[in-house]
């Protein structure tokens, strides 16, 4: 099990109530179910439409079991932006 950091930015971080927090986990969907459980309501809402970066690179279609995460890595969860 990696130990690391997950990042909300925008509206993840709104509905988290933090910007940052640790995960433990093997996988992406490990530590996304973490957070689900932690930070149950809009939270749960607002990460089904986020795209993921970990270690700075992006998840795009990958199933969440698949994306190992590493000791002392990092997840940025991204809701969609607008502007430009």
């Amino acid at each position: 099990m990696a130990a690391g950091t997950i990042r909300y930015w925008a509206a993840a971080k709104a509905a988290a109530g933090v910007a940052e927090e640790p995960y433990a986990a093997e996988h992406l969907a490990e530590a996304l179910d973490a957070a689900r459980a932690k930070h149950p309501g809009e939270l749960v809402r607002v990460l089904q439409r986020c795209s993921f970066l970990v270690d700075g690179d992006p998840v795009g279609t990958r199933t969440h079991e698949t994306v190992r995460l590493a000791e002392g890595g990092t997840v940025e969860v991204l809701p969609p932006f607008a502007g430009g």
